[in-house]
């Protein structure tokens, strides 16, 4: 080196004899300890060795100094501290390294290497600066054995494989490294080697930007890899049962055994501080196997796949680090991988914000996930979450969802803008401490085998706030349910949710809806402003509500349905209109209750107080089994007999054919118990049936009897007819009209659903209606519980075709509909006389002949609603024969004998012709 000792001699040499020595080797054999060679431009044909403290420097002027091998390797560095400057080197045979370092500490300066690869190995301890390496072969610079190498400012262009590889026990110190184009990985780390990389830039890659595999230790910093068409880092280890290593200089990394990266079972550690992934072609950070990585204030951008994916057992941490705009998700964890993020956040992924399967743990702290495109925070498998202070926002589907067996731990997290629910519950587990939901579909909806957790949450301006649906119970304490769009909270059928010291305010529905047989257990719970009911209480509903108090409701404060059977015990109802409304067959118990400013009050308020048909007002300490078991279920009706039910059909006004085509389907189906009985095949048969007819032929009643002449038969359970309709199945958003479908479905089960005017499912020029996914779904449930259910579908002759057409499905279910025929003059008038009866009527000859004539002449048009127009002529008959009695002279008087008696009792019982109002005025 020029300067390197004052007593060194300087040498020259010149391709044309311009200096000392026509050739560098014949310099360098010349030259002594610490001699500079200054090699004049030219290109030199020759194979250069390098083993003492000799520098080989180009002059400066025009022309390059180029040397180029006959055949091997141009330069080779066997040891010693010389420098080579502002060297050409091309290799010519592509099996061979154009430089190759295997001692010494070498230097080389503003070299080019063109034609083969840089080796450096053994012990040796070059430094490369401000170098540029062209490789048709790869890998461009190869570090490998126990050497030490440091690159500076090295630019790799054009690489043929892998444009740096760092092996086996080499340690590198690469600052300022530019990797422009490989066809392989920009830079690949494996083996127990180790290096620091800093300020490095690695763009348009064939295979992954950086790969680091098995025991390797890489650390980044400041560096960026953009634009490749595989990975941008992709961690793997081949190794079975092994631990991961901490990542270097990460002591804090997160759970795990600390120590030597080299100790035996240990593999990669990764750590990568304040750099960017961007515009990979496929994942932007991948993990797979025993390995540790962890990214601090890194920059993970427009990922080809997912901006991070941990798969196997691989230990990721991420602080504040920020992914986004991934094609897929933006996190993804698998198999027994531990990812944990703090700080940063997950933003605009066009599929999940972070999804976990298998068995992975996933821990997000402070980390706001917004804007993806599927679901923010997606469960599967037997996945652990834990999010804690973080935010889930913006997206089309749930802010969270756990399914299968996940299990979900929210704490002083906020959801909110998410267009199905908040939290989904659809299988896993959830426990939510402080949470905070607005703005959803759903604010939380829970459908589990375990009993979820919310602890002190709020759920706002949501449709519904709670839905804890069908078989599921919850508990739910200190937490609040404000300004529902629909339901504040809503009990499914048969539920078992506790809530305590709860409030529901400002719903625009019915505050507290307990569904079909559901039995909770709700205490110290205030509602108030609520535009409906307080409480809904619905058939069959019980449960034990005390200590609640019920204010400014629209509708009744509470309202309990048929054979419901729930405990009110101390509850307050104030400052409303109406406190109780009962249907018939309610049987709610009330025990100490009492009532303050309400207009309208039928509530028992004391076990002497009057009560209401259908109540029972027990006072604390009431006698033993006065109130139902929590558990209890609405018990089913007596088993009716088969030759009854055939003989109700039978004296059905008209439907002659109808009635003989039920009649065979009844015998049918003996048959096909008879056959089964006896062991044998049964004959192809489906249960599920169209019924085609105009409004008002009795489709309603007919399949009424039809459930439950299957249940006499023992084809079903129960038999009971669950009605539906368009409003009833379809959703008004993506992803609310399966589980409308599935719930509806599910109060039938063990009957018959009856789905009047089913060609609403599909409108005419809408092929992208939401009808069509609730047909899809209907049709799956179908076969799924094809020995559970009957489907009955009705509507206009006309249109069922179309509806029929709409799935594939349908028409291997439908395969048989009865036509429902108007009914004639006569049929109508018997109807009406079947209504006379009934309700204790006469109707004499004259009035029977003046019903035949005022049918005859009745328009049949759109408005004409068959046996709902006889019902409704005979309500009008019976109104205008009170008002005529009423303006008669036939009110008996104190006096009246016998025979007046006689003729006003006659009076009452008999419609005359002129009671059936005009034609027009129907």
């Amino acid at each position: 080196m020029i300067g390197r000792s004052s007593g060194a001699a300087a040498l020259r040499v010149g391709a044309r004899g311009w200096g000392g020595h026509r050739t560098i080797g014949a310099a360098l054999r010349a030259a002594g300890p610490g001699a500079t060679v200054s090699v004049q431009p030219g290109t030199y044909t020759e194979n250069l060795t390098l083993e003492r403290d000799i520098s080989v420097v180009a002059e400066q002027g025009a022309g390059t100094v180029r040397l180029v091998a006959p055949r091997g390797t141009p330069l080779t560095v066997l040891g010693g501290a010389g420098e080579v400057r502002g060297i050409t080197v091309q290799g010519t045979d592509p099996d061979q390294p154009a430089v190759a370092v295997t001692g010494g500490t070498a230097v080389l300066d503003g070299c080019e290497i063109t034609g083969g690869r840089v080796e450096v190995t053994g012990t040796a301890a070059p430094t490369l600066r401000d170098c540029r390496v062209h490789a048709a072969g790869g890998p461009a610079v190869r570090l490998s054995g126990d050497s030490r190498a440091t690159l500076e400012r090295v630019t790799v262009t054009d690489a043929g494989g892998t444009a740096l590889l760092v092996e086996h026990g080499a340690d590198a110190t690469v600052t300022g490294l530019a990797v422009n184009t490989a066809a392989g990985h920009g830079v690949q780390v494996r083996g127990p080697a180790t290096g620091t990389f800093t300020d490095c830039e690695i763009t348009r890659t064939g295979a992954a930007a950086l790969a680091v595999e098995d025991d390797a230790r890489p650390v980044l910093r400041s560096c960026r890899l953009t634009d490749g068409s595989a990975q941008g880092v992709l961690v793997t280890s081949s190794a079975t049962g092994a631990t991961p290593a901490p990542a270097p200089d990460d002591t804090d990394a997160g759970s795990g055994p600390e120590g030597d990266a080299g100790a035996s079972g240990h593999t990669a550690g990764v750590l990568l501080h304040d750099c960017e992934i961007a515009r990979s072609g496929a994942a932007g950070v991948q993990a797979a196997g025993p390995v540790r990585l962890t990214l601090r204030s890194c920059r993970v951008d427009e990922s080809g796949g997912v901006g991070v994916l941990a798969a196997q057992n691989a230990v990721v941490r991420l602080d504040a680090t920020t992914v986004g705009d991934s094609a897929d998700s933006g996190l993804a964890a698998g198999g027994t991988a531990q990812v944990e993020m703090r700080g940063g956040g997950l933003a605009r992924s066009r599929a999940n914000g972070a999804f976990a399967t298998d068995e992975a743990q996933l821990t997000l702290v402070d980390c706001a996930v917004t804007d993806s495109a599927f679901t923010a925070l997606h469960l599967a498998g037997s996945a652990r979450a834990t999010v804690r202070d973080g935010e889930l926002r913006g997206t089309p589907q749930h802010g969270a969802r756990v399914t299968e067996r996940a299990l979900l731990t929210l704490t002083g997290t906020r959801v909110e803008a998410t267009e199905l629910s908040g939290i989904a519950v659809d299988g896993g587990d959830l426990t939510a401490r402080r949470c905070r939901v607005t703005d959803a579909g759903t604010g939380i909806s829970l459908t589990s085998a375990h009993r979820p957790l919310l602890d002190n949450c709020e759920i706002a301006d949501c449709g519904t706030g709670l839905e804890v649906t069908a078989d599921t119970g919850a508990l739910v304490a200190d937490t609040r349910v404000r300004g529902s769009r629909s339901a504040g909270v809503f009990l499914g059928e048969r539920s078992t949710a506790w809530l305590d010291s709860c409030e529901i305010t400002d719903s625009k529905g019915s505050a507290l809806v307990l569904w079909n047989g559901a039995r909770p257990r709700v205490s110290g719970v205030r509602i108030a402003r609520s535009a409906k009911n307080g409480v809904y209480v619905a058939d069959g509903a019980a449960g034990l509500l005390t200590d609640c108090d019920v204010s400014a409701t629209g509708f009744p404060a509470l309202y309990i349905g048929k054979d419901a059977k729930p405990v009110v015990r101390r509850c307050v109802v104030r400052d409303t209109d109406e406190d109780l409304k009962l249907a018939d067959g309610a049987e709610p118990v009330f025990e100490e209750c009492r009532v303050d400013g309400v207009k309208d009050s039928t509530l028992p308020v004391s076990a002497t107080g009057p009560a209401p048909t259908g109540v029972r007002a027990v006072a604390a300490g009431g006698a033993p089994g006065s109130a139902p078991a929590l558990g209890a279920e609405v018990t089913e009706a007596a088993a009716e007999s088969l030759e009854d039910l055939l003989a109700e059909l039978r004296s059905l006004i008209g439907l002659e054919r109808v009635k003989q085509d039920v009649e065979t389907l009844v015998k049918l189906m003996q048959l096909v118990r008879r056959r089964t009985e006896a062991g044998l095949p049964p004959p192809p048969l489906s249960r599920h049936l169209v019924f085609a007819g105009n409004a008002g032929t009795g489709k309603t009643t007919v399949a009424r009897l039809y459930g439950r002449l299957l249940a006499a038969l023992g084809l079903l359970t129960r038999g009971h007819l669950v009605e539906a309709d368009r409003g009833a199945l379809v959703g008004e958003y993506v992803g609310h009209t399966a589980p409308k479908t599935t719930a509806v479905f599910r109060q039938a089960v063990g009957g018959v659903l009856f789905i009047d005017e089913a060609y609403a499912l599909v409108p005419h020029g809408q092929g992208n209606d939401f009808g069509l996914e609730a047909i899809s779904t209907l049709v799956k449930l179908m076969e799924d519980h094809r020995e559970d259910v009957v489907v009955i579908v009705a509507g206009y002759p006309d249109d069922m075709g179309r509806f029929i057409d709409a799935n594939p499905g349908l028409a291997s279910r439908f395969t048989r509909t009865l036509l429902f025929d108007d009914y004639d003059a006569d049929e109508l008038v018997g109807i009406v006389a079947q209504q006379a009866e009934h309700h204790r009527y006469e109707l004499g000859e004259a009035t029977t002949e003046a019903l035949g004539t005022y049918f005859a002449g009745v328009e049949r048009d759109d408005r004409f609603g068959n046996g709902r127009t006889a019902r409704q002529l005979f309500q009008r008959m019976t109104e205008r024969h009170a008002a005529r009695l009423a303006d008669s002279s036939l009110l008996l008087s104190a006096t009246a004998d016998e025979a007046d008696v006689e003729a006003e009792t006659a009076s009452l019982v008999t419609l005359l012709p002129e009671d059936i109002p005009p034609l027009q005025t129907l």
